[in-house]
């Protein structure tokens, strides 16, 4: 039996460096030959996305074709997210939240989850509440389980700001169960302390 998938959403203008810890690690693994995981990618479109650093990607799938199981959604963000087209993966995240998948959204992704209601019952972060509360319009009714943290995983759901790229890599790592508990806290500490630190402690 094949790895399973985890996809990263991307759109035009996407930050690089918001999904970079995350799909190393999960396509890759905490040590070579140990990953549980497959990284594919899919826009709104097959048609080639550029990310914010001029990173081309070409998508794996779209939502037509994206068919088969799947372990969840990783919502990369950028300024696109605003836009339209976005519209298209709701249904996406509404199939994987009613069928108990990872769903997460790190910066502007976090408030499309939260214009679109799915952030309404769940504990969750963004870009600051006032931030959220101003993208999000009408549909955004959590303000009560807003946490002012890096990354907030409920349940399978998991948010983060812009800077929280690091936290966002730990906690879908174990909504996943991407390694053990002693592994995740390992590889995190690592790339937040840095190696000069890291090394002092041994």
């Amino acid at each position: 039996m094949g790895k399973k998938e985890v996809i990263f959403v991307l759109l035009n203008e996407f930050a690089d460096w918001e999904g970079a810890f995350i799909a190393s690690n999960l396509n890759g693994g905490t040590e070579p030959g140990k990953a549980k995981y497959t990284v594919k990618t899919l826009s709104t479109t097959k048609d080639p996305v550029t990310s914010i650093g001029g990173f081309k990607v070409i998508p794996d799938y779209d939502p037509e074709t994206l068919s088969h199981d799947y372990a969840g959604l990783v919502l990369v963000g950028g300024m696109s997210w605003f836009t339209p087209e976005a519209q298209a993966i709701v249904p996406l995240v509404e199939d994987s939240i009613k069928k108990n998948r990872l769903v997460a959204g790190i910066c502007n992704a976090s408030v499309f989850l939260g214009m679109n209601g799915f952030l309404n019952q769940v504990k969750h972060t963004s870009n600051t509440l006032e931030y959220l509360k101003q993208y999000s319009g009408e549909k955004y009714k959590g303000e009560a389980n807003y946490i002012n943290k890096q990354a907030v995983r409920d349940g399978n759901i998991v948010t983060a700001n812009g800077t929280g790229y690091l936290e966002f890599c730990k906690e879908i790592m174990y909504i996943l169960e991407a390694d053990s508990p002693e592994k995740i806290e390992e590889y995190y500490s690592f790339f937040k302390m840095g190696f000069c630190e890291i090394m002092k402690k041994k």
